[in-house]
């Protein structure tokens, strides 16, 4: 694993450090070049305590030309950044990407609980630190809790974005951060935290939850990444999902290829600065979400995708990352 990594400020490479072919080919992700399917690591407590399925995932997912890892120490308790670490060579030039914003609550009704105070977000960048064992965190997401899926702030759990990108811009002076990302975020938030520069933003988006679209075009015009989780919609009740589409279904059909593939592929063809963090705890899903990088989508069949109508809401569910 590295701390950091520099890219040539030339066209983006479409190979690893390793000479392997990146998935999706080359994003661009704090001054450096990422394969544009990455791996999401929420998933991988899932295997505890089997460890070396997990750490095998890992090197599988390398092997496939992934460089761009997104995880929490909030996942799993430090499972996913323990497994991260250990799996993870330097040769391996990965660039792994944290959050903040929540901790692990074990005890309590559900495996988390949110922690957006300044002192909170401190502390859980010190926890990233030491379970992944670096000096320096390349990238780190600071999860809001007052828009889009998943626990919502309450009492002292309300602070303002300017408090909390105080600490998160000291953490980056300090070097414990390398840049800021935001998550679970509001067009003005956004907006109100264009001055911190702001690397990369992740947000429940897919093919039929496009409420955000504003969004990714402010973010294409501001070169920063757009990094959406529930890429396929969710599996939670009331969540809309890309894979019950008949039009997704019926591009899969006619590429050979299952409708998650096109869910993915769709949100790779539709702007240059998506970056896809799937997650998955089972090899097979891993080997066809890489491969989803490779489908190409014609103009009609990108048209008829577009056609589908955003059918999400803003919807509480409790327990999301």
């Amino acid at each position: 694993m590295t701390s950091s990594a520099s890219s040539s400020a030339s066209s983006p490479s479409a190979v690893t450090a390793n000479g392997t072919p990146r998935p999706g080919g080359a994003g661009r992700l704090i001054g450096r070049d990422v394969s544009r399917v990455g791996f999401g690591a929420m998933q991988l407590p899932r295997l505890d305590p089997d460890r070396a399925t997990a750490v095998a995932l890992l090197r599988r997912a390398v092997e496939l030309g992934v460089d761009h890892i997104d995880t929490a120490q909030f996942y799993g308790d430090g499972f996913s950044n323990e497994i991260i670490r250990e799996a993870l060579r330097p040769e391996d030039d990965v660039l792994v990407v944290s959050k903040v914003g929540a901790t692990p609550d074990s005890g309590g009704p559900l495996p988390l609980r949110l922690a957006q105070r300044p002192e909170e977000l401190r502390a859980g960048v010190e926890d990233n630190l030491k379970s992944l064992g670096v000096d320096q965190v390349p990238l780190v997401n600071l999860r809001r809790a007052e828009t889009g899926p998943g626990l919502r702030a309450e009492g002292d759990q309300v602070v303002d974005i300017d408090d909390q990108l105080a600490v998160m811009t000291a953490l980056r002076d300090e070097g414990k951060i390398g840049a800021i990302g935001l998550s679970n975020v509001g067009l003005d938030e956004l907006r109100r935290g264009l001055p911190a520069g702001i690397a990369c933003v992740q947000n429940a988006y897919s093919l039929v939850a496009r409420d955000d679209e504003e969004m990714l075009r402010l973010c294409l015009a501001e070169d920063i990444a757009w990094v959406p989780y529930f890429p396929l919609g969710s599996a939670f009740p009331g969540m809309p999902k890309v894979t019950d589409e008949p039009a997704v279904a019926a591009a899969a059909g006619v590429l050979g290829a299952t409708p998650a593939q096109v869910g993915l592929a769709w949100l790779l063809h539709h702007a240059p600065n998506v970056l896809l963090i799937p997650g998955t705890a089972d090899p097979d899903h891993l080997a066809a979400n890489v491969a989803a990088g490779a489908l190409a989508l014609d103009a009609a069949t990108l048209a008829r995708l577009d056609a589908v109508p955003t059918r999400s809401g803003d919807i509480e569910i409790d327990g999301h990352e």
